[in-house]
């Protein structure tokens, strides 16, 4: 016990996490979304209405969110185990599977709010959780669809999960600021998910080297307009940019300076709060830019998983503070073994081994330093609220909370 009492003074206590007071405005949370989408309007919403009845009412909403993420965790386990190269070709079955997963992850995703009205068990927990495996699964569903799209140990996967932690980080904190969770007409959850999907079975039925005939073969007319070198996927990858850039993280700008406007608050001192990101991402390039062993020794899943343990991390803590009306977070202590693992690689400070033990204990460091927060973090929610993070509590308890 002396040892481990000792252990937990080197570590950050619960209220340096999240403090009494800030607990206390979970009193005012009320969860607001908005969803134009077409497809949630006419065809998901009312299969998500009939997926939730499958679901006993005993089961916890946090709980359904949990063994939706452990669908994504377990075809990346199948990429390790079968493709560890991303490129394959794998057992068409394979495709499938990683298709089916993300099905499930998402279906998993959109029925556990509904099942927290449908018993009565919504709470400020709930977004949190949810919120939280969606940013950890930025990393593991992009390294599916990578694996899906055969793009190998290369910059295509990484551009692949920077996308699609790029516009989580932006969706959350155009939330922070306007208080609501915006989806549009064509969004990533939905329209840009269920392309995913169908792009995994595509690989399936007729394998993934379709996306790496050349582009103006791929995409007849329009692929021409891309250099020559260029494959279908580059072209893909290109198209998604432009329309991330001006279809997402644009609108978020302009909804956070309409809310800013409304608030009579300054847009431009928000600005600085992306820095945090462009840091992230930036010593990810830098890193990778100089690397001695990621690339040429198949390290890119260690790789892409530690900066995706920080990266969920940066954005929980963003969506803690919109909870508790903290403000706005800047720094994650998990972004040190980024920012130096940049600065060796870029200073020529590695060689592959040391590299590799350095990339090995950063993982370990941020997996460790993300689950300590996690866990402390939910402890002191559920002690507050009266409730229980992975079953329902009784009524009755809960009122007692309050």
């Amino acid at each position: 016990m002396d040892v481990l009492s000792r252990a937990r003074t080197f570590l950050p206590s619960g209220d340096e996490y999240v403090t009494e007071d800030a607990l206390k405005n979970l009193r005012n949370y009320k969860y607001c979304s908005v969803d134009k989408s077409f497809l949630t309007k006419y065809l998901y919403r009312h299969y998500w209405e009939w997926a939730v009845t499958l679901f006993p009412r005993w089961m916890a909403p946090n709980l359904i969110t949990l063994v939706g993420l452990s669908f994504e965790v377990f075809d990346v386990l199948l990429v390790l185990v079968i493709m560890p190269d991303l490129v394959g070709p794998g057992p068409g079955w394979l495709y499938f599977a990683f298709g089916i997963g993300m099905w499930l992850y998402s279906t998993f995703d959109n029925v556990d709010g509904k099942q927290a009205r449908r018993t009565g068990s919504s709470s400020p927990l709930g977004e949190l959780f949810d919120h939280g495996c969606d940013a950890l699964n930025c990393t593991i569903a992009g390294i599916v669809e990578a694996s899906a799209f055969a793009c190998g140990i290369s910059w295509q996967t990484v551009t692949i999960v920077f996308f699609t932690t790029m516009t989580f980080f932006f969706s959350t904190w155009e939330e922070y600021h306007t208080g609501v969770l915006y989806l549009g007409y064509v969004n990533g959850p939905t329209e840009i998910l269920t392309l995913a999907v169908l792009a995994c079975f595509a690989s399936g039925i007729w394998g993934p080297e379709i996306w790496h005939v050349p582009a103006a073969k791929g995409l007849p007319g329009v692929g021409l307009l891309f250099p020559a070198s260029w494959e279908l996927m580059d072209a893909m990858l290109a198209i998604t940019g432009v329309a991330m850039l001006f279809g997402h993280c644009l609108v978020c700008c302009w909804n956070v300076y309409a809310a800013c406007k409304e608030k009579n608050r300054s847009f431009v001192a928000t600005l600085p709060q992306l820095v945090q990101y462009v840091v992230f991402a930036s010593s990810c390039y830098v890193w990778l830019s100089n690397t001695t062993t990621i690339f040429v020794n198949n390290h890119l899943v260690l790789f892409l998983v530690t900066a995706g343990t920080a990266f969920g991390r940066i954005v929980s803590k963003i969506i803690l503070a919109h909870l508790t009306e903290m403000p706005f977070p800047s720094y994650t202590v998990q972004m040190v073994p980024l920012v130096v693992g940049a600065i060796l690689a870029r200073l020529g400070l590695f060689v592959p081994s040391t590299e590799l033990l350095f990339l090995v204990l950063s993982c370990m460091f941020v997996v460790a330093a993300y689950l300590h927060w996690a866990l402390v973090v939910i402890e002191r929610f559920c002690e507050f609220l009266g409730i229980n993070c992975l079953s329902i509590t009784p009524r009755k308890h809960r009122e007692k909370a309050e």
